[in-house]
């Protein structure tokens, strides 16, 4: 599986932005679809996750701001985010976990199996 990410650029503070994820594959409706950012200097911190069900987990700093979903028929993911801060200036990631024999919800970058690459997210104040 090989992921796309895109959708990034430069927003003002309280903007939004609708990042997508592209899968290659026949298996993306079996994987958990998640994001992950890094800012400058930071870790890569979990943000969002929808599950192969459609069940939603968000870090607290997103919630309420930020909503995942996903297209199986389009092998897409999606972010979409809203009331943008400048704290949110970061590279996101798209990543897929598969599911079997794995825990819910996964939220670290080792439980994760594929990766897209980044897509640049500013937020100007």
């Amino acid at each position: 599986v090989q992921l796309q990410a895109s959708g990034g650029g430069l927003v003002q503070a309280g903007g939004s932005l609708r990042l997508s994820c592209q899968a290659s594959g026949d298996t993306f409706g079996r994987l958990r679809v998640g994001w992950f950012r890094q800012a400058p200097g930071k870790e890569r911190d979990f943000v969002a996750l929808v599950g192969t069900l459609g069940h939603t987990v968000y870090a607290d700093s997103v919630r309420g701001r930020f909503t995942i979903s996903r297209d199986n028929a389009k092998n897409s993911g999606y972010l979409q985010m809203n009331s943008l801060r400048p704290e949110d200036t970061a590279l996101y990631y798209c990543a897929a976990a598969k599911t079997l024999g794995r825990r819910w919800p996964p939220q670290t970058r080792n439980e994760f199996d594929y990766w897209g690459q980044g897509t640049l997210v500013t937020v100007s104040s």
